[in-house]
């Protein structure tokens, strides 16, 4: 088993992460969307907060798998709240996952390509990476609006193969959600990790396509001091 986990890291060239629920805690984006949203909401519109909670998640589900989902602009426009300046009350609940800076300086011990590629919105992005310094790591960061597609989009993995000058059978792509991964599958990408647990309030998720996964990013950490 240790042979065959180094050829896996003799392997790779480039490395995808995606960065709510695999770098950082999902507890952050959690209670925002599904606490402190509908609470502001039920607050401006005279509703109880079970009440608001239906309508906003009713008006989330419409939207999830393209850019809207994470759109700031969009859901301030559409909700009539002022979400940046909420997601900046709260910037306090912002944290990395446990040994996400150890698997990243491992990495670049590697000399592996790394980049950031995300669904997050331009202000949330900014706030996350200002708040932890992870942007320190990257080569690059890729955020799906500049792409213009989302990443659950099989042609979000064509352009951004074109964009990175990638080699999908030498690429390793972590994120906690099935729908990127089974993206970049279909458009070739080899090595495909589910991150299991995306909130530290929530317990570890088993997928339901069979990807590899990890709880900790220890678990693909290997001494470089053997």
């Amino acid at each position: 088993m240790k042979d065959k986990h180094k050829i896996f890291w003799d392997d790779i060239e480039w490395v995808l992460l995606d960065l709510d629920g695999t770098l950082l805690d999902k507890y952050f984006d959690d209670y925002f969307w599904e606490v402190l949203v509908p609470e502001k909401y039920a607050q401006k519109y005279g509703l109880s907060f079970q009440e608001a909670k239906e309508k906003v998640m009713a008006l989330y589900q419409r939207e999830e798998g393209t850019l809207n989902w994470t759109d700031l602009n969009f859901w301030s426009k559409k909700l009539g709240l002022d979400l940046s300046a909420l997601k900046e009350q709260i910037a306090y609940l912002i944290d990395t996952h446990p040994y996400v800076v150890d698997f990243l300086k491992f990495l670049k011990q590697m000399g592996k390509k790394v980049f950031l590629v995300t669904n997050a919105h331009y202000k949330s992005l900014s706030l996350k990476l200002k708040h932890t310094q992870l942007g320190l790591y990257f080569d690059e960061v890729i955020c799906a609006f500049d792409i213009g597609l989302s990443k659950e989009d099989k042609k979000f993995w064509r352009r951004l193969k074109e964009k990175l000058k990638l080699d999908p059978l030498h690429t390793l792509f972590i994120d906690d959600s099935e729908a990127p991964l089974l993206a970049a599958k279909e458009m070739g990408i080899k090595y495909l990790f589910f991150k299991s647990q995306a909130s530290s309030k929530s317990p570890p998720r088993v997928p339901i396509n069979n990807f590899s996964k990890i709880q900790y990013f220890k678990e693909l950490i290997e001494r470089l001091d053997k």
